[in-house]
């Protein structure tokens, strides 16, 4: 799915595990409920991913400005130069093997660390 157009997609609850999805037009895509693990979702822009699993997704760079992420599971996944202004995070969870932006705080923003 490297560079695939799936601008307003319905992937909600879709297996997308392991899927390179590096360029790929996501903006207005439904990935609600999204099985994400381990995906390349480098510079993701624009897509709905409440209660999505992205265990191990690399989302380096990724446009999440006032994304809501609400009960998504962080365990595990590259965040690193993300923008996550904005973004609501209450109920997601977060390991310590997440890596966060620079000087970013996931408690602050309402993640929950998890074991």
């Amino acid at each position: 799915l490297n560079g695939a157009d799936l601008t307003g997609a319905n992937l909600n609850e879709a297996n997308l595990n392991w899927a390179d999805l590096t360029g790929a037009n996501l903006r207005g895509a439904n990935l609600s409920g999204a099985y994400l693990t381990g995906a390349n979702l480098f510079g993701l822009s624009g897509a709905y991913l409440i209660t999505a699993n992205l265990t191990g997704a690399d989302l380096t760079g990724a446009n999440l400005r006032g994304a809501n992420l609400s009960g998504a599971n962080l365990r595990g996944a590259i965040l690193r130069e993300a923008n996550l202004s904005g973004a609501y995070l209450t109920g997601t969870n977060y390991d310590q093997n997440t890596k966060w932006p620079t000087g970013f705080d996931p408690d602050k923003a309402g993640a929950v660390l998890v074991d």
